[in-house]
């Protein structure tokens, strides 16, 4: 059951980052998680070297990427939450929302006032976890 969870987690947290980072480039602003954990890992004056500032935030990005396919994984598995599309998507849009807070959150925390209100930043992290919530359900269930 692990590996499954493993599989599903790299999937969907690259497949949510990919979306990021295509809407970044597209956009030209950084809407790049990994890049604005770093960021914010520097802010908080974390003592190490760029590279492991770098390391760390891919590390911290997949790992909460963990924590909702767990979340997923006990909602569906207790049949909490049936498994189908429709709920791979609602949830998806529900850690959207969990998302969107938790990043207002840190941006305010770390002292990033203007990312805080970057209302385009927030719509595209919206999308990106229903993105994750979708492949989620596609990986899970097709492994």
């Amino acid at each position: 059951m692990i590996i499954r969870l493993l599989i599903t987690t790299i999937i969907s947290t690259s497949a949510m980052t990919l979306f990021s980072y295509l809407i970044s480039e597209n956009f030209k602003k950084l809407y790049k998680e990994p890049v604005l954990l770093k960021l914010i890992l520097d802010r908080c004056n974390i003592t190490v070297s760029e590279f492991l500032q770098s390391i760390y935030a891919w590390v911290i990005h997949y790992i909460i990427g963990f924590i909702f396919v767990f979340g997923y994984y006990l909602l569906w598995d207790n049949k909490i939450v049936p498994l189908t599309i429709l709920s791979g998507l609602y949830m998806g849009a529900v850690c959207g929302i969990i998302g969107i807070i938790s990043w207002i959150i840190m941006f305010r925390f770390s002292g990033f006032y203007k990312k805080a209100s970057d209302k385009g930043y927030y719509l595209q992290l919206f999308f990106a976890h229903v993105i994750f919530g979708l492949t989620a359900f596609l990986v899970y269930t097709n492994i």
